[in-house]
């Protein structure tokens, strides 16, 4: 065999290999899933991320063809169930579910476990909306203003619980310190569940709480809302005002995306975009969430990557100002 016709049966073998690779990974991508996915929260049962984690994962997988299995992990404010999905394959069987944590940990937390710029790939925003301040039916506060001269004579005296450090029920009483020029004592928990437990036991005097957490327990009665964190009213929480009536220039506002590992194929990423799509927009998920406040957004992946871009910008100024910490 001369040299040319060993090169040119050499090349034929190696474009053949390509080619079988190439083959192989698309029948991979188009058979998935093939198998359960999990869907992580960074947070205990019971609150309004589990809430929305559960109703959307139902949703999905109908449309995925396998089941979508709810795992909690919760602690480290979000960083243990985050961790564990930046670690896991990147096979698109391991997905986050990430809230208003994920975009404040880079300027809170001094070292994370994984890198947040190169762990994830953004999959989509599932939706943004109010939190609410709410205190328990029981309260003496049954105004804003009441609240708030309250809080003004008792500097330090008012406590908020919080679903964990560095989440929305966090900084929404820290932005309300610092606008309104008070002392609140801040007490964290590893998920609201707990935390909107020892708000109605009377162990703590308030939370601002997802809408998707507290719009249960206002509409029961257990819970008495004094003001929403939007800048206008919202229509699911009819007679609240916004707390921006009372200290000028306050809004806080939560979301739900979802990530996957970096290095998940494009093709399973879209797959999984597409699912969300579908089941953001289904009957059942917007029954449950919307009259909860959230407002559907269900994007591209970008809107996700842009979206958290700027909380990341908007909350590391207040970080930094407040000269929050961790512990």
């Amino acid at each position: 065999m001369s040299d040319s016709t060993r090169s040119m049966a050499v090349r034929r073998h190696v474009l053949g290999v390509l080619a079988g690779m190439l083959l192989a990974a698309n029948t991979a991508w188009a058979a998935y899933p093939e198998r359960p996915i999990r869907l992580i929260v960074p947070f205990s049962p019971g609150g309004g991320t589990d809430l929305i984690a559960r109703t959307l994962g139902a949703e999905m997988g109908k449309d995925l063809g396998k089941p979508i299995v709810v795992e909690n992990k919760p602690g480290a404010g979000t960083m243990i169930g985050t961790d564990a999905v930046a670690k896991s394959p990147a096979d698109g069987y391991t997905i986050l579910i990430a809230s208003f944590a994920h975009a404040v940990n880079p300027s809170l937390q001094p070292k994370l476990p994984y890198s947040h710029e190169t762990a994830f790939a953004p999959v989509i925003l599932i939706g943004a909306g109010p939190n609410v301040l709410v205190v328990r039916a029981e309260s003496p506060y049954k105004t804003m203003a009441e609240l708030l001269a309250a809080a003004k004579a008792n500097p330090g005296k008012l406590t908020y619980a919080s679903q964990g450090i560095g989440t929305s029920a966090h900084l929404a009483g820290e932005m309300f310190s610092n606008l309104a020029k008070v002392e609140l004592t801040h007490v964290p928990y590893k998920g609201a569940g707990p935390a909107i437990t020892d708000v109605l036991g009377g162990q703590v005097d308030m939370m601002f709480g997802t809408a998707a957490a507290t719009s249960g327990y206002v509409e029961s009665g257990r819970f008495r809302a004094l003001g929403v964190t939007s800048a206008k009213p919202s229509p699911s929480f009819e007679g609240v005002a916004p707390i921006g009536d009372t200290v000028p220039g306050y809004v806080v506002e939560s979301w739900y995306g979802l990530y996957v590992a970096a290095g998940t194929p494009p093709e399973i990423v879209d797959r999984l975009n597409k699912a969300a799509r579908i089941a953001a927009r289904s009957a059942e998920f917007r029954d449950k969430v919307e009259k909860e406040g959230l407002g559907i957004r269900a994007g591209d992946p970008a809107e996700l990557e842009a979206y958290v871009a700027a909380e990341e910008k908007r909350w590391r100024k207040v970080v930094r100002e407040n000269h929050l910490k961790p512990n």
